[in-house]
C-alpha cells in the first residue's frame, strides 16, 4: 500500500510541474503569510521571513487517512494547497485527496485557475469532463467520459465543468495534482441554486427553461 501511494504521488508530482500555470517563482521559495496575518494584499499570498521559515512549512501530514464520506455526495476531498501547505506558495502545483463511498459522487464542478491529473488508487470509477461552449451556436458541448481502474490516470482541462462517480459497490480513492497552489473550486450546483442572496427566480426559471417551482425546490435544497 505505501509503495502504491508514493508511486502515485510521484505520478502527480510529475504532472504538476509539466502543467504548471502560475507565474514562475523568482526566489527558492516563498513561504505564505496566514491572511490573517498579513498586512499587505497581494495576488496570491505574500512571503514570510526567509529566516522564521522551517521543515514544517513544507510539510502536510495524513493523505494516507480516508476522508469522511458520510454526506449527501458520499465523497469527501483532501486539499493541499497554499492554504494548508505554506510552502506551496508561487510553485504552482497543489493536491488532494478524494474519498468514495460506493456510488458516491464528486458532483461537476470547475478549477478556474488549474488543470487537473487524476490517478486511481483504489476503486472503479466513472469520470467525464464537458467542453466549453463551440464557436458554432448549432454544435453542442461534448462530453468526454471513461471508466477508470486502479492505476489509470485522466486529466481535466483548466476550467472545464467535469465529475467523478463511484460505479463500483466498494470504497474508493484517488490522487490528483493540480497546476496551481490555489485553484479554486465552482461546485455547479450550489453556485447556481445555492449562492447568498439567491440569483433572481425569473433569470433561473429562462436559463433553465422549468417552470418557477423547479427552480423554487432547486434553491431550497441548498439552504
Amino acid at each position: 500500500m505505501a509503495v502504491r501511494l508514493l508511486i502515485s504521488v510521484l505520478v502527480i508530482l510529475l504532472f504538476s510541474f509539466t502543467y504548471a500555470s502560475d507565474p514562475a517563482p523568482l526566489q527558492d521559495f516563498c513561504v505564505a503569510v496566514k491572511d490573517d496575518e498579513a498586512k499587505v494584499f497581494v495576488n496570491g499570498k505574500i512571503c514570510k521571513d526567509p529566516n522564521m521559515v522551517n521543515a514544517d512549512d513544507f510539510f502536510f501530514p495524513g493523505l494516507n487517512k480516508p476522508g469522511n464520506t458520510s454526506n449527501a455526495q458520499g465523497s469527501k476531498v483532501t486539499p493541499v494547497n497554499v492554504n494548508q501547505l505554506p510552502g506551496l506558495n508561487t510553485l504552482g502545483i497543489s493536491l488532494v485527496r478524494i474519498d468514495y463511498a460506493p456510488y458516491g459522487l464528486n458532483p461537476p464542478h470547475t478549477h478556474p485557475r488549474a488543470t487537473e491529473v487524476l490517478v486511481v488508487v483504489e476503486g472503479t470509477l466513472f469520470v467525464g469532463f464537458v467542453t466549453s461552449n463551440p464557436a458554432d451556436p448549432n454544435v453542442k458541448n461534448k462530453l468526454f467520459t471513461k471508466t477508470l481502474h486502479p492505476g489509470d490516470v485522466f486529466v481535466f482541462p483548466e476550467g472545464l465543468i467535469h465529475f467523478q462517480f463511484n460505479v463500483g459497490k466498494t470504497n474508493a480513492f484517488v490522487f490528483a495534482g493540480l497546476s496551481s497552489q490555489n485553484p479554486g473550486v465552482i461546485t455547479i450546483a450550489n453556485a447556481v441554486f445555492g449562492s447568498d442572496p439567491p440569483i433572481n427566480l425569473d433569470v433561473l426559471t429562462k436559463a433553465f427553461q422549468v417552470d418557477a417551482n423547479v427552480i423554487k425546490y432547486l434553491q431550497a435544497q441548498f439552504k
